[in-house]
Formats: structure tokens, C-alpha cells, sequence
């Protein structure tokens, strides 16, 4: 028994239009269903939403609650901003620059380009306030993954064991090459 993948990922919006005309605009997601319902199918509770959902490429699905009855939304306090974020593929990174420039040019404030070694990443926030991230790969991506499989056991534990991060995956960064590869 496996799973066969993410159905949706589903997140709070402050207004679901605004969030569906900004994805489209912004990331050329299309916009391809809608639900509306005045209680939580699960619960039975009465809690009008609109659920919106977004084309994110490859089967993937980005969805959104707008939610007029609750209080206004938030996020994780004793969290940074940095890491809770959505993070999308591009194909490349003459892509990832057009979109930087896209971007930039519609007046959102973009990040980057940060090189992480088996990608590359920018970094926005929608009008929501939830970081975005685009990602392309690195042209070695595929030696960089057969390295970091190699060391992923062993950099968990080390972790686990020492709150401290490993050395194992340096040569992303300082391009030497890391102790047992």
C-alpha cells in the first residue's frame, strides 16, 4: 500500500477572488474549480467557505479556504516566516529569472536568486502574506541527489543526536567534497 500522491494542499486566504486573480496573474496558475458551502461537510458545523482551486502544473493542486465568519488569519508566531512557505518548480533558470522579472515588474518584492546548491530559488509573498518560493534545478542536480542520498541517514542522525547541523551536505555550498562520498 503507497500513496499516490498530494490530492491538494490546502491554505487560508483573506479573500479567495483576489487570491485566484493574483495566482493567475502572477504564476499563469488556472483556475479550475470551485466549491461553496454554508457547513463543514466533515463536521456538519456551520462555517460558510469558499474553497478555490488552483492548477499548479503536473497534477498538482493549490487550493484555498476564504472564511468570512472566523477571525482574522495569522501565522505561527514562535515559527519564522521563512519556513513555512509553498515551493514551486520551474523548469530552468533562464524561467526562474523571467518569472523574477515578472514579478518585480507587477511590484512584488522577490528574493533572490538563492543558490542552495542542487537548486536554485526565489522568494515572494502572495497577497495572503504566505511565502512563495520558485525553484529551478541545478545543472549537477542529479550527481548533487545521488550525494545527498548517500548521507541522508547518517545527517539525520547526527541531528537527531546533536542539534547541530551536519557536515555531510557542505560540498553544496562550499564546493568541496563531503567526508564519506
Amino acid at each position: 500500500m503507497k500513496l499516490q500522491g498530494i490530492h491538494h494542499a490546502a491554505y487560508r486566504c483573506k479573500d479567495a477572488k483576489e487570491t485566484v486573480l493574483w495566482y493567475e496573474k502572477m504564476l499563469h496558475m488556472d483556475f479550475v474549480l470551485a466549491i461553496a458551502e454554508d457547513k463543514v461537510p466533515s463536521t456538519q458545523a456551520p462555517d460558510p467557505y469558499m474553497h478555490v482551486f488552483l492548477d499548479a502544473g503536473r497534477g498538482n493542486v493549490l487550493a484555498f479556504f476564504e472564511l468570512p465568519t472566523q477571525p482574522p488569519m495569522g501565522r505561527d508566531p514562535n515559527t519564522p516566516e521563512w519556513v513555512q512557505h509553498i515551493a514551486f518548480e520551474v523548469v530552468d533558470r533562464p524561467s526562474l529569472l523571467l518569472f523574477k522579472a515578472h514579478l518585480e515588474a507587477q511590484g512584488v518584492a522577490v528574493l533572490g536568486v538563492t543558490d542552495h546548491g542542487i537548486f536554485h530559488s526565489i522568494y515572494f509573498f502572495d497577497p495572503n502574506g504566505h511565502r512563495l518560493e520558485l525553484a529551478c534545478p541545478d545543472p549537477n542536480e542529479a550527481a548533487q541527489r545521488q550525494q545527498l542520498d548517500a548521507v541522508k541517514w547518517a545527517m539525520l542522525e547526527e541531528w537527531s543526536q546533536t542539534k547541530r547541523a551536519p557536515r555531510h551536505a557542505a560540498f553544496l555550498h562550499d564546493r568541496t567534497p563531503a567526508s564519506g562520498i
